[in-house]
């Protein structure tokens, strides 16, 4: 028994070693000197693996305990840390270009739940009225309690034109709400833009994806040639983020050249890095630089930026730098706070994980995470108010904000009452939306402003 494991014992330390190497520690061997391996807590990782080979009452497969063990080491961490096995590997390749199979929800997982963020517009599961902070407690007739969110998303997804049911427990309910939704192919359209009112001109950004900032620079030039713009809203309420460069691409749309949008900081000299409206920071696998047939005057035109609780991510750092540069007025409600990095690390040519390595920081020097972008102008969704949404700072095991930790403490302890007086939600840019209307009267007072300057 005790060769055995002692056996097993080598092949864990070789397992962790070069979990390791991949992880890029020794590329930064002269910079930092890597801790030792905690050998007591690897003999411990030894005796319980050596137990299941033994005695667990079916026989278990070497790659499915390893499997397992590293996508519970990073599930711990935080919520957006995961292993991705080659099938979630792949969906995250597909999801960035903008189309995938499935509901089109976003989620998270809370008390061994999985918790909607955020419904994604013109899905199966935003028409069926699925709504942020429901939690999903079974698919089909299978409880999610204890299923990792990489299997329950798996479960989500499948062929177009098949069925699922949702059981949710939703506040305010007194019995679960079964939902059943029909998967289909979610094409998600990253950039839509209309007219307002004459003069005054809308975009909407619903997703940062690969050709997001390129197809921004598209649809600004069609309300330039549609007539003179006055003020322009930029609409990134219920944006869950996406591609970084997507997101500098948009801020450097309408900020000067070279300037600063977004710093990261980390533990690791690759984490520490500014990122600015330049062409290398926001041009990917293209040499052509869009933005340069972007119509002048947008960088002097009046601006709003829309945002809520369920702007995260990529959208929160847009909205925090046009804030910064004081290059436009936010308004809304707070943002949703999740102002970490995830880097993408293949382990070979299938599989690779998803580790968070630093948090974002916006020019001014504000960590985004776990507190969200505070708008200059708070205008909720009525005049009724606006429902409650989940948060970064509601998240089972969030990474805290290191350079803001009351503010933090106060967003979670805010607004966590009943939701049954809130509001229902409104079509987006619809005549119902308080908030773009009130946007707009912002943009008409700026304009008497401007004039008379």
């Amino acid at each position: 028994m005790r060769s055995k494991l002692k056996q097993v014992g080598l092949v864990m330390t070789g397992v962790f070693a070069g979990v390791m190497i991949s992880l890029n520690f020794s590329a930064n061997a002269d910079k930092v000197t890597p801790a030792p391996l905690p050998v007591e807590e690897l003999r411990a990782f030894a005796d319980v693996f050596n137990a299941i080979k033994q005695g667990y009452v079916e026989p278990v497969e070497d790659k499915k305990l390893i499997t397992q063990a590293i996508s519970g080491m990073l599930s711990g961490l935080d919520p957006h840390s995961a292993y991705l096995d080659a099938e979630a590997f792949k969906d995250l390749q597909v999801g960035t270009q903008g189309e995938f199979g499935g509901l089109g929800i976003e989620v998270g997982t809370e008390d061994g739940f999985v918790k909607v963020i955020s419904p994604i517009e013109d899905t199966p599961a935003f028409r069926a009225g699925v709504k942020a902070g429901d939690l999903i407690v079974k698919l089909d007739d299978t409880p999610v309690k204890g299923m990792s969110l990489n299997d329950a998303v798996k479960r989500m997804r499948g062929k177009p034109k098949t069925d699922i049911t949702l059981t949710i427990m939703r506040k305010g309910e007194n019995r679960p709400v079964v939902i059943t939704l029909t998967r289909e192919v979610i094409k998600v359209q990253s950039v839509k833009s209309k007219i307002v009112e004459p003069g005054y001109g809308y975009v909407r950004v619903a997703q940062f994806q690969e050709n997001t900032a390129s197809s921004l620079v598209q649809h600004l030039d069609k309300l330039v040639k549609e007539g003179q713009l006055k003020g322009l809203v930029l609409d990134l309420r219920n944006d869950p983020g996406g591609l970084l460069h997507g997101a500098v691409g948009v801020a450097a749309a309408f900020l000067p050249a070279n300037t600063v949008v977004v710093s990261t900081d980390g533990r690791t000299e690759d984490a520490k890095r500014e990122y600015r409206a330049a062409p290398e920071d926001y041009l990917r696998g293209t040499r052509d630089d869009f933005l340069k047939s972007l119509p002048p005057s947008i960088k002097d035109l009046p601006m709003v930026v829309l945002v809520n609780g369920g702007s995260a991510s990529a959208s929160e750092i847009v909205a925090g730098a046009l804030q910064d540069h004081k290059r436009a007025v936010v308004m809304g409600t707070q943002t949703f706070g999740k102002g970490s990095v995830q880097t993408i690390i293949p382990l070979n040519a299938n599989t690779a994980i998803k580790l968070t390595t630093a948090r974002y920081y916006t020019p001014g020097g504000r960590s985004i995470q776990a507190k969200g972008i505070e708008p200059d102008i708070v205008v909720e969704e009525s005049t009724n108010g606006s429902a409650r949404r989940v948060r970064e700072a509601d998240l089972q095991g969030h990474l805290g904000n290191d350079r803001d930790p009351e503010a933090e403490r106060l967003l979670q302890n805010n607004g966590k009452g009943d939701d049954e007086d809130m509001p229902p939600r409104f079509e987006l840019a619809g005549k119902d939306d308080y908030q773009l209307a009130q946007a707009v009267n912002l943009l008409k007072g700026l304009q008497i402003v401007q004039n008379k300057k």
